[in-house]
């Protein structure tokens, strides 16, 4: 498990004159990982979650880079938080995947997907998507503008939660449903977090000035027939305090 920890830097050197960061590593899991077998294909399947568009990888590289320019301390430290947390569900998926695929180098016994892990890198966890692609920076987004950043990630864990989702589906056992059970309830934390973050800078950056122009109220009826949305009075995206309790509770 990885750790984002907060320390003075040294003095005198105007550059690093801030709070630095480290990230300390716990040998111990975030969660105990364990399967009730081996199983190579669906070992690739879990790939996805390592090195995938919507994986933990990209999750956490994603937020420690836009966290760069954050002004905000405290959105700052959130993002630092939840990338830290990330790293250490990468840890998980691995440790997954390394148990089920076994201990035998065997390519045969992987029905689709990528066998890079059994022809490259000796089992070694691959850090690809599912299909062998290997994980790329061009799966990062960061703009620098917090409003979009923040947006990207909310979305970034919904569909996480939707690929985990859809391998919950596809496997009975019960240890790797309990760590996919885990992971996908934590990409509602985070995108909770993200969506609390957003209401404290909603007013800010790319959402100001919102629909001013009269070409942000203009509606294109292209596809015939039917018109069920207009824009008569656009407003910028926007939340309401998701960590409350609702009236209905």
């Amino acid at each position: 498990m990885l750790n984002n920890i907060s320390e003075p830097a040294p003095a005198g050197n105007l550059a690093r004159k801030v709070l630095g960061k480290v990230f300390k590593h716990d040998k111990n899991l975030l969660e105990m990982v364990r399967v009730e077998r081996p199983n190579p294909t669906y070992a690739t399947m879990l790939t996805e979650q390592l090195g995938g568009p919507h994986g933990e990888l990209r999750a956490a590289m994603q937020y420690i880079s836009q966290s760069f320019r954050i002004k905000d301390p405290a959105i700052k430290d959130l993002f630092l938080d939840i990338a830290a947390e990330e790293l250490s569900h990468m840890e998980m998926v691995a440790t997954a995947v390394n148990l089920l695929n076994g201990h035998d180098i065997n390519a045969q016994a992987v029905q689709s997907g990528q066998i890079e892990s059994h022809v490259i890198t000796g089992l070694n966890p691959y850090l690809s998507n599912a299909s062998g692609f290997p994980w790329t920076a061009a799966y990062v987004d960061v703009t620098g503008d917090l409003p979009a950043d923040l947006l990207s990630n909310i979305a970034g864990e919904q569909r996480a939660k939707v690929v985990y989702e859809y391998l919950y589906r596809q496997i009975n056992d019960k240890h790797v449903k309990m760590m996919i059970d885990f992971l996908l309830n934590r990409e509602e934390a985070h995108n909770t977090m993200f969506r609390e973050a957003f209401t404290k800078i909603q007013d800010t950056g790319s959402n100001r000035n919102w629909g001013v122009d009269k070409d942000a109220r203009l509606y294109f009826d292209l596809s015939k027939p039917g018109r069920y949305f207009d824009l008569n009075h656009p407003q910028p995206p926007a939340f309401q305090n998701p960590d409350q309790i609702s009236p209905q509770h």
